[in-house]
C-alpha cells in the first residue's frame, strides 16, 4: 500500500542526501582525476565525507528525530558502513569486470545504497517520535 508520509520522508531523504552526494563525487572525481586513488578508493573516501555531511541533516530534517545522539549516531555509523561496503562492492564488480566507466558505476552504486540506507534509518536509526496521540509521525 502506498503511504505518503513514507514517501514524502524518502523524497526529503534523497534531497537531504544530494548534499552528501555532491561532497562523495567531488571526493570521488578528484581522487580519481589527480590519480591519488582508483575508483573504488575514491568513492569509499567520498561515501565517507558524505556520510558526515548527511548525520546531522538527516537527524534533523528528514527523520525529525528526538534520539539522543548517543543511540542514533552509532547506528547511523553502522548503517553507513554497510552502505559503504554496498557501494565499495558494486563499484568493484560495475569497474572491474564489467567495465563500465566509473561515474556511471557510481551513479547505480549511489542508487543501491540510497535504497538501502533509506530503509534501515527509517526503522532503526531514527525512530519517528511520537504523537501525543500515541502513533509515530
Amino acid at each position: 500500500m502506498f503511504n505518503v508520509r513514507r514517501a514524502a520522508r524518502f523524497v526529503t531523504y534523497a534531497a537531504i542526501g544530494a548534499v552528501g552526494t555532491l561532497a562523495q563525487y567531488a571526493v570521488l572525481v578528484g581522487a580519481v582525476d589527480l590519480r591519488v586513488a582508483g575508483p573504488v578508493a575514491g568513492s569509499v573516501a567520498g561515501a565517507v565525507v558524505g556520510a558526515v555531511v548527511n548525520y546531522a541533516l538527516n537527524y534533523r530534517i528528514t527523520f525529525k528525530s528526538n534520539a539522543r545522539h548517543t543511540a542514533a549516531l552509532p547506528k547511523f555509523a553502522m548503517t553507513a558502513g554497510a552502505g559503504i561496503l554496498v557501494n565499495a562492492l558494486v563499484m568493484a564488480c560495475l569497474t572491474g569486470p564489467v567495465g563500465i566507466h566509473y561515474l556511471i558505476a557510481q551513479l547505480i552504486a549511489t542508487a543501491v545504497v540510497l535504497l538501502l540506507t533509506f530503509s534501515v534509518n527509517s526503522v532503526w536509526t531514527f525512530k519517528a517520535r511520537e504523537t501525543s496521540a500515541g502513533v509515530g509521525q
